[in-house]
């Protein structure tokens, strides 16, 4: 019985959460959809992180917005950005 398993290089995997350094991140103003409405899991992360750092922020931000708002929070939380 022969092995017909080849095995190749499998090919590169898109990735979240990289380092800094990685330069494939866009500016969120440079996003082709960074005028539409935030995403249910944006605005649950954003409200987490506002509450815990004391603000209120508008509910119908858009997908830029909320993004540039999480880099901000996150770089003043306690969390693990």
């Amino acid at each position: 019985m022969s092995n017909s398993n080849t095995h190749s290089d499998p090919e590169p995997r898109e990735t979240i959460g990289a380092t800094s350094g990685d330069s494939t991140r866009k500016d969120p103003e440079d996003w082709v959809t960074g005028d539409e409405p935030m995403t249910g899991a944006q605005r649950s992360y954003l409200d987490t992180l506002a509450r815990e750092a004391g603000e209120e922020l508008p509910a119908d931000l858009t997908k830029a917005e909320a993004s540039e708002h999480i880099d901000r929070l996150q770089g003043a939380s306690d969390r693990t950005s």
